[in-house]
């Protein structure tokens, strides 16, 4: 099913028996509400990754020694279809799982979260999720769509249950989301304040990570679908990945990159940064 591509992330060019860690694509956006676009991240950070050190000094790590991670591409997703893209990217992260290798997305807009949650769930039927976001993501439909980008929490909670989604950094959403949120999640408003209480909460549970990039300031970020003012720095969010990577990660992703809204390239180097960082802090 994995073939190794001639085009990888810098640094993720292990061969598929050996990684601990398989990185893929889901170039997936048809039900963005703003501005679509994030169906071109993976492409966009594979081919500006090389201008990325693969040496972390904030981990003293490096990609190459420290890590073993086969890039597999890109799915190839219906586009104009939720539930059959869903159903592609869950079988390729079962694919993963079943061969005891960790399972890394790059979206695509956040609703290819829900895909890998199915596949992981089926195998860890306790797991929690730590979500870092702009957005609370917990409509429960949005213009009537029960799947979108903006209600995958909500579908995520309808399959794990109560008090097991963690969430930090939000910053925007409708009162029924914030209402939903005080009765069925933990939810941190704005920073990553309480991140130190997952190590009590979720100590040897299984954990999927799963991070917005427009959980950033949109001053430092932009280049999103629904960029959000008031976020957490660069810094900031690479110091909360590492702290929650010393949970048991069963499976994670990073979603909502745009690139075209940053015709400087800045926003994805960041992504690209941030990607580095979370290969290098995940335990296999």
């Amino acid at each position: 099913m994995w073939n190794k591509h001639a085009e990888t992330f810098l640094g993720c060019d292990k061969e598929y028996r050996q990684a601990g860690i398989v990185m893929f694509g889901a170039p997936f956006d048809s039900t963005t509400s703003y501005r679509p676009g994030a169906r071109f991240a993976s492409r966009e950070m594979r081919m500006h990754s090389f201008g990325l050190e693969t040496y972390s000094p904030y981990q003293a790590r490096d990609l190459c020694d420290d890590a073993s991670v086969f890039d597999a591409g890109d799915l190839e997703l219906c586009f104009g279809e939720p539930q059959t893209a869903l159903t592609d990217i869950e079988t390729a992260a079962a694919q993963i799982l079943k061969d005891g290798k960790l399972p890394v997305m790059i979206g695509g807009e956040h609703l290819v979260t829900l895909g890998a949650v199915r596949a992981i769930l089926a195998h860890y039927p306790d797991l929690h999720i730590v979500h870092f976001d702009a957005h609370a993501d917990l409509r429960d439909h949005y213009l009537g769509a029960k799947l979108s980008h903006a209600t995958v929490m909500r579908r995520c909670h309808d399959l794990i249950g109560d008090k097991k989604i963690f969430q930090f950094g939000i910053r925007s959403g409708e009162r029924e989301e914030f209402s939903f949120a005080k009765d069925h999640c933990f939810q941190q408003k704005f920073t990553f304040f309480g991140l130190h209480r997952l190590f009590e909460k979720l100590a040897d549970k299984p954990v999927y990570f799963t991070i917005d990039l427009d959980v950033l300031d949109a001053a430092v970020f932009p280049g999103t679908g629904t960029p959000e003012a008031g976020g957490v720095s660069f810094l900031e969010l690479i110091d909360a990945i590492q702290d929650v990577c010393q949970l048991r990660i069963v499976g994670c992703d990073l979603c909502e990159l745009s690139p075209v809204y940053d015709q400087s390239g800045c926003s994805t180097a960041t992504a690209c940064k941030v990607l580095r960082e979370l290969l290098l802090a995940l335990k296999t």
